[in-house]
Order: C-alpha cells, then structure tokens, then sequence
C-alpha cells in the first residue's frame, strides 16, 4: 500500500497529513503523521502552533531544518532543533504549544518537521503526563550495508533508542546514496517507509517524495534508492484494539474523549506556563 499525504490547516500553517488515511488508520502503533516543510519563513514570521491539548497518547517531533520551541504543562521550555527527539507522552492529559523563537523571527529561517503520535497502549492511556527531550547526539547511528542509519525511537538493526517507549515500535532515519539498498528492520509486524526526499522503489515499483510505502507483514522487503533518498523508517506492533481520534485526542473509548472535550472548553485542563493567553478551540463538529 502507497500513502500520499493531503494538505491541512495546522493553526495557519499547511502540513501534509500522511496518517490517519481513509484506507489506512495506523502503522504498527503511529496513529498520526504530519509533515510540515521544508518551509522558508520570513523576517518577523514563524511557527505559532497555539496551546492545545492532547490525551492518550504519545508524541514524537523530528526537527530536519529549524529548531521549535516546545513548552507544555509540565513547565518543561525545550528548543527542540535538528536531529533531537522530542517524546512528549499525554496520558490522562496535557497541554503544549510550538512555536518560532524571538531570535529567529528576527533573522527569518527554514522549518522542516516531521510529527508522529503513537497511540498508548490501553494500560498506559490514563498515566501521568510525561516529556524527554533527546539531544542528537544520545541517538544510536549505524551503517547498514554503505547505508547512514539513526534509531530515533525503538529498536532497529540491533540497536535500541533511550527513547522510552511503551510498546514495541522502531523509527529510524537513513541516507540513501544513488543506487544503493536498504532492507527493512526484521522483527517487527508492520513496516513502513516515508520518502523525504528523494525517490526510492521496490520491485520496479517507483516511490516519490512524501509517499509513505507500506509493506506486507513477513518477508524481507528492501528498497532501492533511484536518486540520492532520505527516508523516514517506521512501524511496530499495531495497537491492542480499535482507536478513536477526534481533534488532538486518541483513546480506546469515545466517552474518554468526549469527556476530554468537554474538560477543553470548560478550561480544566492545565495551563503553558509562559504561554497562558492563547489557546486553540475545540473545532465545531462538523455537520
């Protein structure tokens, strides 16, 4: 199965949304995918992702270009910028924003993000709010057959990420030289690979820029880059039963994210410390 992502309003700035996708929901536990970028943004401009809530899940931001300043109710402030992960695990609730620094919407600079939510196993949905923040240089990187390869999260050709996770997943980055191959991480139940740039293919079957390839289960799938390709690798074991997303909100249960709507609009959720004034509404459902 191919994805291409559509485009999305994202509080003023247009993303590609990879997942959910009407023929596919998750990959392994990913629920969500957004691809923003790569974006030039001016002097005097920036990312103003406003205050906004999340609940049982976790997520996962890769700066490529840029940097991001993310604050969240905890009262963590973490520049997040290339090569780092940011793991911010919502549980029973939490509030972030994401934004451009002063400084560099004085100079004017480039963003280029990749956004990933993984769905919460359903012991773990309701747990204590949590953030880390990994800088580049605690990420695992390996070669892989002449292939540059960093475990951003999980486990990958026999290296593990200190990013806690909560169930079986890999994510991974790699550089593809023209002409080379890569074969999929082994041991895990589903498979994905996310072109970032580049072009990639698989068995005469052509992959472009922002395509998402999803492989069957089993086997040993390998891709070919046909250019100079930097991809995205992802996947693991899928969710332990069906998952709702309404809005920023993922959960086994729709009485769990009605509540957590209505907890939004009465103001019960907790505030950004340093970013108190602007929050985003809750959507109007839509008719």
């Amino acid at each position: 199965m191919v994805l291409s992502g559509h485009p999305r309003e994202v509080d003023g700035f247009t993303v590609s949304r990879v997942l959910p996708a009407v023929s596919r929901k998750h990959l392994g536990p990913f629920c969500f995918f957004d691809h923003l970028g790569p974006s030039e943004l001016a002097v005097g401009h920036g990312l103003d992702v406003r205050p906004h809530p999340h609940i049982g899940l976790a997520t996962v931001t890769y700066v490529i270009e840029g940097e991001i300043v993310h604050r969240d109710s905890l009262g963590f402030e973490q520049p997040i910028r290339p090569g780092a992960v940011n793991w911010m695990t919502s549980g029973r609730g939490i509030t972030h924003s994401e934004r451009t620094s002063s400084e560099l919407r004085q100079t004017g600079s480039r963003l280029h993000v990749a956004q990933l939510w993984v769905a919460l196993p359903t012991s773990h949905e309701e747990m204590p709010p949590e953030f880390h923040h990994h800088p580049a240089s605690t990420l695992p990187e390996l070669d892989v057959g002449g292939v540059h390869v960093r475990v951003l999260a999980g486990s990958a050709y026999g290296k593990t990420s200190p990013v806690r996770i909560f169930s079986p997943l890999f994510y991974a980055e790699a550089e593809i030289a023209a002409g080379a191959s890569l074969n999929l991480p082994e041991g895990h139940e589903e498979r994905g690979v996310y072109v970032l740039s580049g072009e990639l293919s698989h068995e005469g079957q052509a992959f472009e820029q922002r395509a998402l390839a999803i492989f069957n289960p089993g086997g040993a799938p390998s891709v070919r880059a046909e250019a100079p390709t930097r991809v995205l690798l992802l996947g693991g074991s899928p969710p332990d039963g069906a998952r709702y997303i309404e809005w920023n909100f993922v959960s086994s249960s729709l009485a769990r994210i009605e509540q957590a709507k209505r907890d939004w609009q009465a103001g019960r959720f907790p505030k950004v410390p340093g970013d108190e004034l602007e929050f985003i509404p809750l959507p109007e459902k839509k008719t």
